[in-house]
């Protein structure tokens, strides 16, 4: 039988707020946190704006030892370290003993790359035949499975152990991954998210294709415009987006926060076929896989009341929207809420699905609509599918009851997964 399963804690490490509350003021205040990046400046990049999260170096002091920050050069490790254990202690867990690992919980925690700023210093190390110099936690700090295994360690985690990769959908797909364990009942909880690394070796890339704007540079907190008629690109950014996702009657028997529950989804690709290649969606893939998660959650189109877009700020964001009718069968006044974080982060890549989806559990647990910010000047080919008042562009306070959130990626793959207000019926 399956089970009911639900998200008992949420952690966040976004550009624009550190931890729920301060990420929650931010999204219901439309607050950005992009800035002008001088390091990019003086690279020499088109982009010279990004989103990074801002972390003291007293706060990172309370999630790790002085040991393990010795010599510790891993943002995306950091970053999803503590987005994981502010879910953990959100969701009001315990830490196993020393002895005996907790075989009831486990953790699916994406990346993309892992560590890539000390993966550059070993190498330069090893250029200078200083391989012996290199130190005892580069493996940890640059294997893509680094974030999961330090949050295993820091909890004691006894369940599936793993790290997923798969672009932009990353986040989306992680909890997925967990929400399918839990329902099947190979565990009672786990600890799903994703994370980024940050700086100009993740992000040339993006750069050097000119998928990145650099028409906004001298205007950091305009520059990401997802719907917009003057979007020019992304802002690339960083961050790290964790939930706890446990089976329901475990969270209502130790009176846990249940912050939404989730009621399914789907995962897909379009193979690179069609209209799909590299970087560019196929469009029949991202209307199956919507259809699709709509089926495995039982419920109608009809009744889903916001979508929490991928919408990059790019020329995909009308495509997407039109997949989305298509999908939906719904248009014009008759479609969904819509709104896209990216104008206040950025797009954070592989945490770009994660720290989404904290965005979407809150708007669900608080019910308001978060404002996307930067598209006063809508596209017009979006307004050839829906109304504008289906964009909204100052926080709207009224019920919602199903969100559903989409991730696209590179290489042509997809994910969505269908949300709800959890009632104690």
């Amino acid at each position: 039988m399956k089970r009911r399963v639900v998200i008992t804690g949420i952690g966040i490490v976004a550009p624009n707020g550190v931890g729920k509350e301060a990420f929650r003021i931010a999204l219901e205040n439309g607050d950005s946190g992009i800035m002008f990046d001088a390091q990019l400046a003086d690279l020499k990049f088109s982009c010279t704006v990004s989103g990074k999260p801002q972390l003291t170096d007293e706060y990172i002091s309370t999630f790790f030892t002085d040991l393990e920050l010795r010599n510790f050069n891993a943002s995306g490790i950091l970053y999803g370290v503590i987005a994981g254990m502010q879910a953990w202690k959100d969701a009001g867990l315990p830490i196993s003993s020393a002895e005996k690992p907790d075989w009831d919980s486990g953790t699916i925690f994406g990346s993309g790359t892992s560590g890539i700023d000390k993966f550059r210093e070993s190498i330069y190390k090893i250029d200078d035949l200083q391989t012996r110099r290199l130190g005892s936690t580069v493996v940890a700090q640059t294997m893509n499975s680094g974030v999961s295994a330090f949050l295993a360690g820091k909890l004691g985690l006894g369940n599936q152990v793993t790290t997923n990769s798969s672009a932009c959908t990353t986040g989306t797909e992680s909890l997925l991954m967990a929400f399918e364990r839990v329902q099947s009942g190979k565990a009672v909880r786990m600890l799903a998210g994703s994370t980024s690394d940050s700086g100009p070796y993740i992000w040339a890339g993006f750069d050097a294709m000119k998928v990145c704007t650099f028409k906004h540079n001298e205007n950091p907190e305009q520059a990401s415009r997802p719907m917009s008629a003057s979007a020019s690109g992304f802002v690339p950014s960083s961050g790290a987006g964790a939930f706890i996702v446990e089976d329901l009657e475990t969270a209502l028997a130790r009176n846990a926060t249940i912050y939404a529950e989730i009621l399914g989804g789907n995962v897909n690709s379009g193979g690179q076929r069609g209209s799909g290649t590299m970087t560019a969606p196929n469009a029949e893939a991202v209307q199956k896989c919507i259809k699709n998660a709509i089926l495995d959650a039982g419920i109608e189109a009809i009744e889903i009341d916001v979508i929490n877009g991928h919408l990059t700020a790019t020329s995909k964001d009308a495509l997407e929207i039109e997949n989305w009718t298509i999908a939906l069968n719904r248009s014009g006044s008759d479609f969904p809420y819509i709104n896209s974080l990216k104008g206040m982060v950025g797009h954070c890549l592989s945490a770009a699905g994660s720290v989404e989806l904290v965005a979407s559990i809150l708007e669900i647990h608080h019910q308001f609509i978060f404002p996307s910010i930067n598209c006063a000047d809508l596209n017009p080919e979006i307004l050839k599918l829906i109304t504008a008042e289906k964009i909204p562009h100052e926080t709207i306070y009224q019920p919602i009851e199903i969100l559903a959130k989409a991730s696209f990626g590179f290489g042509d793959v997809n994910g969505c997964v269908i949300l709800k207000i959890y009632k104690n019926e």
